[in-house]
């Protein structure tokens, strides 16, 4: 059974940082692709950024460069997204995805919330 759990939401004022964590399960983890993404209310869901499955390759979204760093540690099954500087635009539901041999899965979410 496929598990993708993120946790590491709440409440932040603008400038303040949060780390999230999304934790897979049921599939090689090591050989996932491995992504954030967030949605808001009326929007579509919208890329933050991924990691290839070694770690070595990163990509991000320009409204996030220079703020977010996604880590992973395939030891632990686990992906990180680092959120610094955070401003209120980034106030958002964020999801965990993973793109595995076995298919492509998504966490439930985990709502960030920056206050101005």
């Amino acid at each position: 059974q496929v598990q993708v759990v993120e946790s590491g939401g709440g409440l932040v004022q603008a400038g303040g940082s949060l780390r999230l964590s999304c934790t897979a399960s049921g599939f090689f983890f090591s050989l996932a692709v491995m992504s954030w993404h967030r949605q808001t209310p009326g929007k579509e869901r919208e890329f933050v950024a991924e990691i290839s499955t070694s770690g070595g390759i990163t990509n991000y979204a320009d409204s996030v460069k220079g703020r977010f760093r996604v880590s992973r540690d395939n030891a632990k099954n686990t992906v990180y997204l680092q959120m610094d500087s955070l401003k209120p635009e980034d106030t958002a539901v964020y999801y965990c995805n993973a793109n595995s041999n076995r298919g492509n899965y998504w966490g439930q979410g985990t709502q960030v919330t920056v206050s101005s």
